[in-house]
């Protein structure tokens, strides 16, 4: 028997209940393996780090099989910031406050029901569906690489990710990068700079020509628009009246299909070592590199999302593409131009604020919508 209407709201606010902040989600993920446990869907962990583990769940056999994934981890939530405790969920009207409401416990739930009310329906009669759950999203995207690394998507034929989308569904995002340079010098007195070498004035020249480089290249995106480069951390030097001997900066950049991530790499590696050979001592560390992603525009997977969108909430669905990165990006590596992949799923626009909620009636209206179209779509293909 599916879950009724008040253990949908239940199973959310347990999962609001669980603080599963970046770096601290194995709770939360055991509590799903016990929760899917009582219904006979066996759900297996996967460590990443210590206090963290992916979730693993499947039914059905064989092929088509259509992967669904979300993440376990949410962003910290300063208590005073908000109406009501961030970790209680609280009903107000028809929207549902607190922290990972919508971003993005309701998604995850919502997966969650769909599983299960599939399960005790015998379904599917055709395929698989393979429920992939990630920690470490919000930061690093490590979970899903571990899932990536260790074949659990080698048989995935399809992939929905239930990210929040505003009544919107996406095939598309940009890419990511997070770089921090380093710039190594001399300190000196500021009186007798010729005694020393400033680090900052090579890190200033090397933010300012990679970025005009980037420029020069840059182009629209016909759905996911400009790429974008920008130096957000600058750190030198201690006092007014010395040379600084050290200076950092962070770049994040956001990439696009037609400005992808290894054009970005040529910029920097060139420009490091033009900076190189005139003295300076410029170092490079790439630490977040994850690549924008556009498939198929046309799946089946897609139209029918759009379809059924249409009959549940009675609006269109506009397709969009996403300026955040989700962990597509990791689920999708491998897999062809055409592979499908969706991005549709329960929440708004007030992610990572204070006071964030999920409407109760479009949380609860994907709870019975995801059924329909994992089944509809795996007996279709």
């Amino acid at each position: 028997m599916a879950l009724s209407e008040t253990q949908k709201i239940e199973l959310l606010a347990q999962l609001v209940a669980i603080k599963s902040v970046n770096g601290d989600e194995e709770k939360v993920a055991q509590f799903l393996q016990r929760y899917l446990a009582d219904y006979w869907i066996k759900a297996q962990l996967v460590p990443v780090a210590k206090g963290r583990s992916c979730l693993v769940a499947k039914i059905g056999h064989g092929h088509p099989c259509l992967a669904v994934s979300g993440h376990l981890d949410i962003v910290l939530a300063e208590p005073a910031e908000w109406y009501s405790d961030p970790f209680t969920l609280t009903a107000k009207k028809d929207r549902l406050y607190g922290r990972g409401a919508s971003d993005m416990k309701a998604g995850v739930a919502a997966l969650v029901s769909a599983l299960i009310a599939l399960k005790q329906a015998n379904e599917p009669k055709h395929g698989s569906l393979k429920l992939l759950l990630t920690v470490a999203e919000e930061v690093g995207q490590e979970g899903s690489r571990v899932l990536l690394e260790q074949g659990y998507l080698t048989d995935v034929d399809a992939l929905l990710i239930a990210e929040p989308t505003n009544l919107e569904l996406a095939y598309a995002h940009k890419g990511s990068m997070d770089i921090k340079v380093t710039s190594r010098g001399k300190s000196a007195h500021s009186s007798m700079p010729e005694e020393g070498y400033n680090a900052l004035e090579p890190l200033i020249d090397f933010l300012y020509q990679t970025k005009q480089a980037f420029e020069k290249i840059n182009q629209a995106d016909e759905l996911l628009g400009l790429a974008s480069f920008n130096a957000t951390v600058i750190k030198a030097g201690k006092q007014v009246n010395s040379l600084p001997a050290f200076a950092e900066a962070k770049i994040n950049v956001r990439t696009t299909p037609l400005v992808d991530n290894q054009k970005v790499r040529e910029i920097l590696h060139l420009w490091k070592t033009k900076l190189n050979h005139t003295g300076a001592q410029l170092d490079l560390a790439i630490y977040l590199d994850q690549h924008p992603v556009k498939l198929a525009s046309d799946s089946t997977l897609l139209k029918l999302a759009c379809d059924l969108g249409k009959q549940y909430f009675h609006q269109e669905i506009k397709v969009i593409g996403l300026a955040p990165v989700t962990d597509a990006s990791n689920l999708t590596q491998g897999k062809p131009t055409d592979f499908p992949l969706i991005i549709f799923g329960p929440g708004n626009k007030s992610v990572h604020q204070a006071n964030e909620y999920v409407d109760k009636s479009q949380y609860l209206t994907f709870c019975e919508l995801y059924p329909q179209l994992f089944t509809t779509y795996l007996a279709k293909n």
